[in-house]
């Protein structure tokens, strides 16, 4: 039974992949994803902070009309109110008031991508991450951008399931994490796929990081990560890509 090299291993760990310098076993895949970018000295890969983005952002309006209604009718009949029924009252509207920003900053804060840029040239990693708190909406959210060596990196793939109201729940993906050199102790971690291509898609990194663009099959046609369709509220509020001009400069280039 394969037991995980790194420490600690993430959350829901299936397999270690290929290292960075090992020779991949599946065919280099991106799935109905296209690279934002590839030439010679880098490709970037898109990432998206949600499966579906643009629905959670609805609920907010349907919230706020349901805790309006229910404290109309909370307090418009004249009838005793009893102190469970005013812990209820007090528990659901707090609920709700917490859940109404979620819902909104769940969609709208998060950048319109999430890029990942690998540098052949440079053997850099450049990551475009997101941090937030899925519980908490007053927390600090925000963009942090990162950079490692290629030699760093290693690949993950994690799978879970669980328990809805509707059934169960499968969910699987590829991570990515950063260990110190040397060793197997991670000291970074974010994602690479989720319910995507998976290992398909470090197959993908992998042979242009050792072999170039001409090992691949011809890339799709790149997409504007800022450029994101009208009708999508959530897109359309939401920050643009912005690099550090630095780090945009030196993730571009070769050395």
């Amino acid at each position: 039974m394969k037991k995980p090299k790194l420490v600690p291993p993430c959350s829901g760990w299936q397999e270690d992949l290929p290292r960075p310098d090992e020779m991949v076993a599946v065919t280099p895949a991106l799935g109905f994803n296209t690279p934002n970018h590839q030439d010679d000295i880098y490709l970037e890969l898109p990432r998206a902070a949600a499966l579906i983005r643009g629905l959670v952002i609805w609920f907010m309006p349907v919230m706020v009309f349901a805790l309006a209604e229910y404290s109309w009718f909370f307090f418009s009949i004249e009838r005793t109110i009893s102190i469970d029924m005013w812990v209820i009252f007090i528990c659901t509207a707090f609920m709700a008031m917490w859940a109404i920003p979620i819902c909104w900053r769940f969609d709208v804060s998060p950048p319109r991508d999430q890029p990942l840029r690998f540098n052949r040239a440079r053997q850099r990693i450049y990551a475009y991450n997101f941090n937030y708190s899925w519980w908490n909406p007053f927390a600090r959210w925000g963009v942090e951008v990162v950079a490692y060596d290629w030699s760093q990196v290693r690949a993950e793939r994690w799978f879970k399931r669980g328990a809805t109201t509707h059934g169960v729940v499968f969910k699987g993906g590829v991570v990515l994490s950063i260990v110190k050199p040397g060793t197997n102790e991670v000291i970074d971690r974010f994602p690479l796929t989720t319910m995507g291509a998976d290992q398909h898609a470090w197959a993908y990194i992998c042979t242009y990081m050792q072999q170039g663009p001409d090992a691949l099959p011809p890339p799709g046609r790149p997409k504007d990560h800022n450029n994101v369709m009208e009708h999508n509220i959530a897109l359309l509020l939401a920050p643009k890509v912005k690099w550090p001009a630095d780090m945009d400069l030196e993730s571009r280039t070769a050395p």
